[in-house]
């Protein structure tokens, strides 16, 4: 087929369809033109042939001119003109005129509709300063905006500004629907792509307080949070000084090259990492999970760094005892180095900060107190011995079980066990790798349904000091697979009741609003990944060293968090202030800052029995089930 050059009506046509696709503005500039052509054309006829009303007089070129433009704004002024040429030409004016200003009309409906559905976009860019950034909409951002709410309550005009990947007014709905009041805290959405960087443009990061990046629930979800820092600190527009980034990496592999990529802009939260070793320190311990929820949830207490110069010169176990409603469990030194537990006999020297918990960051206030009234009487000097092995349980499956399984090894004596039961398949080769690296525990697997009683009944339940209930994360539905935990908790409540022996159970939650069904069952402890992971989130974001405290928490190497018997401490059945507790656990040292009483360990309206913090002179009658919470290295 030759090729035939464009004849000159297609080129006009062509240029003529370019600049109707150019926007409003040139719309209303060709009607404006035409307008004009078409006034002009009527005038000079009407001038050249003098078709007037008034056959006495003659009419000027202006007159005619004006006579046209005034017909075609308003086509009801020819109703009294007379002569049948001027009629003529005035009724192609009017024509003309309401043609074109019913164009105008559409062109301007048009133009707002596409305004309002810009906005509704959400598309228009962020001139907020000082605001938290939160980039990439996710089940988790509820949580995070609960808190941030929480801790700016004492702030005016606060700020939070979400960069999701879905329709504004979507994301806009369902904060409203979940979080009906934001108090003083203005929330804002925008919708964009969060790898972009014109998208993140778009919400002023350069101006941002803080900014917290989700882990996407995708396929290769860190590379998405790689990709998202790097479009923040290889921006070619960014600011000069240091971004505040807090973002989420779910496995460690992936852990080096997103620092390399963030430096030290950027803390992250390894979320896999940080709730097997949550779930693995819980499992010996019951209420251990309410206590990092009390810590990293603003509802209660929290940590808090602050300069104290009266406390220079003095030791750290002095400083336990310096505050009546505010619990110190360490110290920032001078250079930045964070030390949860310290020596005791280590100097406070100036520069150096408290770590404290306490209601907030205005209460951490010395006492002046100086007789605390120590009842030394009720301290106890030796501790009861613990069991040399212990037989672990794990039912249910996914990809948290290996980490999990390898922090229990940390704390447990040489020839513990562990029992997989799971309907998964091809289990060898994971239990054969975990064999091969653990030190002190021995893993086995059995193929069973969680639940089915008989499957339950033929693994000897009442034998396993430790229990774990993992959700099926692949191939099942969050709710179904939340159900199945459900019937698995109330079967082993069930056998624990007929068996007379109580076993501590740690169950896996996919949605929150499941704890309350689960609660009927009366599990020890719940672990809610995605709650426990935002919380963490908005703690850093708010503080960054606060990731130095809780990586001490969650090394086994470290001081972590242990609720031990009350009566490695203190004698039961009398009355005893706290400022005891603390003596006793300080010449372990170790650091008291709560209790948990047994008797409301199944009761949410008692926090599970969990009191972090309490005043250190009310005085606390004991019963010898309850536990001490310390920080302790073993």
């Amino acid at each position: 087929m030759s090729y035939s050059k464009p004849t000159l009506f297609e080129r006009f046509k062509y240029r003529f369809e370019n600049t109707l696709s150019a926007g409003t503005v040139v719309l209303l500039w060709w009607l404006i033109v035409i307008g004009i052509i078409v006034v002009i054309i009527a005038g000079s006829i009407v001038a050249a042939a003098q078709f007037t009303q008034d056959t006495e007089s003659s009419i000027s070129y202006i007159e005619a001119i004006w006579d046209s433009l005034i017909r075609s704004l308003d086509a009801g002024t020819m109703g009294n003109d007379t002569g049948w040429g001027f009629r003529i030409v005035m009724l192609f004016v009017t024509l003309s005129g309401v043609f074109l200003l019913s164009l105008l009309i559409g062109i301007i409906t048009n133009s707002f509709k596409n305004r309002i559905d810009y906005l509704r976009r959400g598309k228009s860019r962020i001139l907020e300063s000082c605001h938290t950034l939160i980039i990439r909409w996710s089940p988790k951002i509820f949580t995070i905006i609960s808190e941030l709410i929480i801790a700016n309550e004492n702030k005016k005009d606060s700020v939070i500004v979400i960069l999701g990947d879905k329709d504004k007014v979507e994301m806009e709905e369902e904060i409203k629907a979940k979080i009906p009041d934001t108090e003083n805290t203005k929330v804002i959405c925008r919708s964009g792509r969060p790898l972009e960087i014109t998208d993140i443009e778009m919400v002023n990061p350069h101006d941002a307080r803080s900014i917290i990046i989700i882990s996407p629930e995708a396929p290769n979800p860190d590379t998405h949070v790689i990709k998202s820092v790097l479009a923040l600190t290889n921006n070619p527009h960014r600011r000069k000084d240091k971004y505040h980034i807090v973002a989420e990496i779910k496995e460690e592999a992936n852990l080096e090259a997103a620092k390399v990529v963030g430096r030290d802009e950027v803390t992250y939260v390894l979320s896999y990492d940080v709730v097997a070793k949550v779930t693995a320190q819980t499992c010996r311990q019951s209420g251990l999970s309410v206590v990092y929820t009390e810590l990293l949830d603003y509802a209660g207490d929290e940590i808090y760094f602050q300069l104290e110069p009266r406390l220079v010169g003095r030791t750290f176990k002095e400083s336990l005892f310096a505050y009546e409603d505010s619990a110190v469990i360490g110290l920032q030194y001078k250079n930045g180095k964070v030390q949860v537990n310290p020596p005791m006999n280590t100097m406070i020297r100036e520069g150096d900060k408290i770590i404290a918990i306490s209601e907030d960051d205005d209460t951490v206030i010395l006492s002046g107190k100086t007789d605390i009234m120590i009842d030394r009487s009720v301290i106890k000097h030796e501790k009861t011995k613990k069991p040399p092995t212990e037989k672990s349980l794990v039912l249910g499956w996914n990809e948290k079980g290996s980490r999990i399984i390898k922090e229990l090894d940390n704390y447990a004596a040489t020839g513990s066990k562990v029992l997989i039961m799971a309907e998964y398949d091809n289990m060898e080769d994971t239990v054969a790798e975990l064999n091969s690296k653990l030190k002190n525990k021995h893993v086995e697997f059995k193929y069973g349904n969680i639940t089915f009683r008989s499957q339950l009944d033929a693994i000897d339940i009442p034998s396993f000091d430790h229990i774990i209930i993992l959700s099926y994360t692949k191939g099942m539905d969050i709710q179904e697979a939340d159900a199945q935990t459900l019937i698995c908790l109330l079967h082993l409540r069930n056998i624990s009741e007929q068996c007379g022996k109580h076993f501590s159970i740690v169950s896996e939650m996919l949605d929150v609003r499941n704890q309350s069904l689960a609660e009927v069952a009366r599990a020890d402890d719940f672990i809610i990944s995605d709650k426990l992971i935002s919380l963490m989130l908005t703690q850093f974001s708010e503080n960054k060293y606060l990731k130095y405290v809780f990586d001490d928490f969650f090394d086994a190497e470290g001081s972590e968090i242990y609720l031990k018997p009350v009566t490695d401490y203190v004698d039961v059945g009398k009355s005893v202030n706290f400022y005891t507790v603390i003596a006793s656990a300080a010449q372990f040292g170790e650091v008291a800052f709560g209790y948990r009483i047994h008797e409301y360990a199944y009761k949410p309206d008692k926090f599970f029995g969990v009191v972090v913090n309490p005043d250190k002179s009310d005085g606390v009658v004991f019963s010898k089930e309850d536990r001490i919470i310390v920080l302790a290295e073993d």
